[in-house]
């Protein structure tokens, strides 16, 4: 009898441990399960890597960035090898607009002067140009259909304006606006860029082939030369960003526009301590 006591009293035991242990493993995996739902849908953490955010982002600051805004990027493919990205975005609460400050993939492929998608590889900078936009710099201030911007800090914008060119290039700043090398821009005077918007119509001249000709070649995956059109009609949504400091900032004057499908989030107004998670923009 006292052992049958014993023997019972032991498989209970053994039944509370093993319902203790299947506890714990389903609470991990449901709290696993919720952090990779948040980390794809909600927000990711990211360090700010670079002077090129100053003063807003001071290098090695952490940031969040709210994927819900403007919708969760959701890959199709998962072939990252391939210049192309395919994806789609679930619904989000509005547009981009100017003055968000936001994460994106590098647009600047493997192959050079080619648009083409880097996991793993990516910036923060601020928006300054949206689909349907023109953008241009004057006098090393830029202006957003006809009005001044007014999210980019100042401070920098007045040194490049009154700096001369001989002293930036003793700096050490590139003036010439390398995605435009036909134009002539600088990154003191430059435009006017209309941004495209999906379903924007544009004429294949000659200045037109040369100013979009890495967007079209992305958009359509054929060399401009083969493109025989007199027209073209994007069918994506394409930005021009900038970082605050313009004398020192790898951005859209030098790269060119992004597409939609690289933007990953937009950086919420509260830092963030802690560890960082994901990767380092610029």
């Amino acid at each position: 009898m006292a052992s049958g006591n014993k023997d019972f009293k032991y498989r209970q035991i053994i039944n509370l441990a093993l319902k203790a242990i299947r506890i714990v493993v389903h609470t991990a995996i449901i709290c696993l399960a919720v952090w990779i739902i948040c980390w794809m849908l909600v927000c990711d953490r990211f360090t700010v890597n670079g002077p090129s955010m100053m003063p807003t982002f001071q290098t090695g600051e952490r940031i969040w960035v709210n994927k819900t805004i403007m919708g969760a990027r959701i890959y199709r493919k998962f072939d990252f090898d391939s210049a192309g990205l395919s994806c789609f975005r679930m619904p989000g609460f509005r547009h981009l607009k100017e003055g968000d400050i936001v994460v994106f993939n590098y647009p600047q492929g493997w192959e050079k002067g080619k648009i083409g998608f880097k996991i793993n590889y990516v910036f923060c900078k601020r928006c300054l140009g949206c689909p349907g936009d023109t953008i241009r710099i004057a006098g090393g201030k830029y202006i957003n259909n006809g009005h001044p911007v007014s999210s980019v800090p100042d401070h920098f914008q007045d040194i490049l304006s009154k700096m001369p060119d001989s002293l930036a290039r003793q700096r050490g700043v590139v003036l010439h606006a390398m995605a435009f090398k036909r134009t002539g821009w600088t990154i003191k005077d430059f435009g006017p860029l209309p941004i495209p918007a999906k379903g924007s119509v544009i004429r294949l001249d000659p200045v037109n082939r040369a100013v979009y000709k890495k967007e079209i070649e992305y958009e359509t995956g054929m060399p401009i030369k083969e493109i025989k059109d007199s027209v073209y009609r994007f069918t994506g949504n394409w930005y021009f960003v900038g970082g605050d400091n313009m004398l020192d900032s790898r951005d859209s004057r030098y790269f060119g526009l992004v597409p939609e499908d690289f933007i990953v989030g937009v950086v919420s107004k509260n830092k963030c301590g802690g560890e960082p998670s994901g990767d380092r923009p610029e």
